[in-house]
């Protein structure tokens, strides 16, 4: 557990772990736009593509992801790898789809990885990639999230923003080369959905593991489809 707090060196670090470089492998996601770009209802332009992130925020990566980051962090603070398997557990179960699931495993487990690299010894990294090994924790990417925020002084509150701002650069992304939109078009919608970045946190980060929920069954009808699509890009 991170007990010095430095907040220069916190600026840093969240420019770190946020920025598209840092290799979690988020850059090969689509959490199933790409599905829906082939669809006969896919987006057809940057207010489309703005709802759609709006609908993910509000409904499931705010009140499930952000949530269980939120709980996870305060497991960490009081030392309980326990709970923080708890947390982990939950969220995995939530994510329905299997592919996505799997991103968010994969990415949760390359980012510790990573930041272990970097930041060898840290004993709350240690105990939960001991936990991974055994099987009792998957490292989902939330969970993950707030193992490397912690260890890195960055505050909760901050590791919300930073989930929330590398899942809706993954989605432009992905739009981006799919060629939904234009960079210039990415760049005012990061800007407009930062209002909703916020809004999202405050009222996630919060709350208590049992009260984490989510609700979008259509995205998780087109996410499924992804699944069965015979050749994509992307892996979700």
């Amino acid at each position: 557990m991170n007990t010095n707090y430095d907040p220069q060196a916190e600026e840093i670090n969240i420019l770190q772990l946020s920025d598209s470089f840092f290799p979690t492998g988020m850059y090969t996601t689509s959490s199933g736009l790409e599905a829906l770009f082939y669809s006969e209802n896919k987006i057809k332009n940057p207010d489309e593509l703005r709802t759609l992130i709006t609908v993910y925020l509000e409904h499931q990566i705010g009140p499930a992801d952000c949530t269980a980051l939120g709980v996870s962090y305060g497991c960490i603070e009081m030392a309980d790898i326990n709970e923080l398997i708890k947390v982990d557990r939950t969220i995995y179960s939530m994510k329905l789809i299997e592919e996505v699931r799997n991103a968010s495993v994969r990415s949760g487990t390359q980012l510790l990885r990573c930041v272990n690299y970097f930041l060898p010894g840290n004993e709350f990294i240690t105990k939960f990639q001991e936990a991974i090994k055994e099987n009792k924790a998957s490292g989902v990417y939330p969970v993950a999230l707030a193992v490397a925020s912690q260890s890195l002084g960055i505050s909760k509150y901050n590791s919300g923003i930073t989930l929330l701002y590398t899942f809706i650069v993954s989605i432009i992304g992905a739009a981006l080369r799919l060629g939904m939109i234009q960079h210039l078009d990415g760049q005012k919608l990061i800007h407009e959905l930062k209002p909703s970045i916020l809004a999202t946190v405050a009222k996630n980060i919060n709350r208590p593991l049992s009260s984490i929920w989510q609700f979008t069954p259509g995205i998780d009808i087109f996410q499924i489809a992804h699944e069965l699509m015979p050749s994509k890009m992307f892996i979700t």
